[in-house]
């Protein structure tokens, strides 16, 4: 399988999808942040200085989702239909997960939405804790699944 970003010489191309037919997509991604317990402690019971951690997280990545294509240069605009943005906190190793769903009606997937919401929801998390802990970790940012188009259903083992 070929580069689908590259024309017939090699050069950077946007794909072309307008014989595309559009199709119900879904994609969903994860990842994860580790942090000190006391920022753990203050996120969870929203104790941060900043304000609510979590709920800021969640319309960041909203936000994040519905701007994709400004960010990642050969990514289509996508008329989003819906972003789900869910949080995850594990007392054990004092960190968060968060799931990123992402749904379009489209002519092309949205893995890079999803994707990115779930990177954005992270470095907002980190923004606003690092007053707290400077060591915190992003990890793991990772297609979970997708639905739709030419390539079909995807899901990580």
């Amino acid at each position: 399988m070929g580069f689908t970003h590259l024309d017939d010489k090699g050069r950077i191309s946007m794909v072309d999808v307008a014989g595309k037919e559009a199709t119900a997509r879904v994609a969903v991604a994860r990842g994860s942040i580790t942090m000190s317990r006391d920022a753990f402690n203050a996120v969870t019971s929203d104790q941060v200085a900043k304000g609510n951690v979590l709920a800021t997280a969640k319309i960041a990545a909203i936000m994040a989702a519905k701007t994709t294509a400004n960010t990642i240069p050969l990514c289509h605009p996508l008329p989003i239909d819906q972003v789900i943005v869910e949080f995850f906190p594990h007392e054990e190793s004092s960190s968060i997960e968060v799931e990123s769903t992402v749904k379009v009606s489209g002519k092309t997937g949205v893995e890079m939405e999803a994707l990115h919401a779930a990177s954005i929801a992270l470095l907002t998390i980190y923004d606003m804790c690092k007053a707290i802990d400077k060591t915190m970790v992003i990890s793991d940012i990772r297609l979970m699944e997708k639905s739709g188009g030419k390539s079909g259903r995807f899901k990580r083992p």
